[in-house]
């Protein structure tokens, strides 16, 4: 396949942090918005812009609440982004198979 997986390749996941987010919540399903800035460490107004594509995208879903009087963000992923993902990571597999 080679280059022609090129064109499979989410550009809404491609970025590092976007990706990042994915890599980290199809293992851990939800996380918190703190949990996840000190995983990628990343900054408060930077992972706000990232999730908020993803959010846009349907690949996550954003719920906001407070525990303990205090605001509570938990990201999720959604079966569209578990779907999406997975056919990331065959264009990736693609790319890199097509090489040899």
């Amino acid at each position: 396949m080679g280059l022609a997986d090129l064109g499979r390749i989410d550009d809404v996941i491609h970025g590092r942090l976007r990706l990042g987010i994915m890599v980290y919540l199809v293992d851990a399903d939800t996380a918190d918005f703190t949990e996840l800035k000190n995983a990628l460490e990343a900054t408060q107004g930077n992972l706000s812009v990232h999730l908020k594509k993803l959010e846009e995208a349907g690949y996550v879903a954003i719920a906001k609440s407070f525990k303990d009087n205090k605001p509570l963000t938990r990201v999720s992923i959604t079966p569209a982004g578990r779907k999406a993902f997975g056919t990331y990571l065959d264009a990736i597999a693609g790319l890199i198979g097509g090489k040899g």
